[in-house]
């Protein structure tokens, strides 16, 4: 399983820069023009929403085109304008700090993936239940927040532009968010539906978007928790900043050096996880140009590390 995901995690490396490049910039341009079309004329808006029964009758476009539709709301046009104004761009900056983070590919793969567990859900629910589930981006696009978080929990937004947060902070916030819509799905919600309907459609897609966001993160999700860091200093060490004057460390500095035991050192060691070249022979390991130092990761965390300042 180590192996395969190596290699996957190599494939999206030596590939990141395939796939539809800024994504998420397209996503809102459509959001934009959908929510100017729904400000005229609901009934084509209602083409592009997701419909189970609709679909099986040919309308397979609804498969997707409901990510077109996350900035269509209710309410007064001021406060429609507002939300729509709001949610467009904050998605926007959060997909292009993931896809230049994580890669194109990589963020074209997480994006896909959520939106077909959504359908291949909806899809069953309906073939099997005969219950019409409404799919929505909602959940997907939080988990888009979620990743970032993860990738960069030390990275610190403003709200209004004075108050400074922490990503994992907000993570955990939108972490709490999603239990309590779960909980309240099943204690609230579930007695008032037969055969418990209603926990099944207000508790199983915030899961689902869970479950896209572990497939891609497995145990890096640990980076959110309180008090981890992908990286920490040693007690005792002081670390020097780079110079543009100071030479380089040899890569090679591990062939000619040996222990007072006679035994040679690692050449590479990951900074995150802390597997070497000795512990696994066949992992790639690269160094990071954007970190303040030399600092080694492996392929699994060259692009999912907190760059060392």
């Amino acid at each position: 399983m180590a192996h395969l995901k190596r290699d996957f995690n190599r494939f999206l490396f030596k590939h990141r820069d395939k796939g539809i490049p800024r994504l998420m910039l397209w996503i809102c341009i459509s959001n934009a023009l959908v929510f100017l079309i729904s400000l005229f004329n609901d009934s084509l808006v209602n083409l592009l929403y997701f419909n189970a029964a609709a679909i099986l009758r040919g309308q397979v476009w609804r498969l997707f085109t409901y990510i077109f539709t996350f900035a269509v709301g209710s309410g007064p046009i001021f406060y429609r304008i507002f939300v729509a104004t709001l949610s467009i761009s904050f998605y926007y900056w959060i997909g292009t700090l993931l896809e230049k983070t994580w890669g194109t590919l990589r963020f074209n793969l997480f994006y896909l993936m959520g939106v077909v567990l959504m359908d291949v859900t909806a899809l069953a629910l309906y073939l099997g239940f005969g219950i019409p589930a409404g799919v929505t981006t909602h959940y997907l696009n939080l988990s888009m927040f979620l990743a970032v978080a993860t990738l960069l929990p030390d990275y610190k937004i403003y709200l209004n532009l004075i108050i400074p947060v922490k990503m994992k902070w907000l993570a955990w916030l939108d972490l709490a968010y999603t239990l309590y819509e779960v909980v309240s799905a099943i204690v609230f919600l579930g007695p008032y539906y037969n055969y418990h309907i209603g926990i099944i459609l207000y508790a199983l897609f915030p899961l689902i978007a869970l479950l896209n966001y572990f497939i891609f993160f497995g145990r890096d999700v640990k980076n959110l928790l309180p008090g981890r860091r992908l990286y920490q200093k040693k007690p005792g060490r002081v670390r020097r900043q780079k110079n543009a004057a100071e030479p380089q460390p040899s890569p090679d500095w591990a062939k000619n050096y040996r222990s007072e035991s006679g035994q040679r050192p690692y050449r590479h060691k990951c900074t995150v996880c802390g597997r070497t070249d000795v512990d696994c022979p066949d992992l790639e390991f690269r160094y990071c140009s954007k970190c303040a130092g030399y600092f080694c990761y492996c392929i699994d965390h060259i692009n999912n590390h907190t760059h060392v300042q």
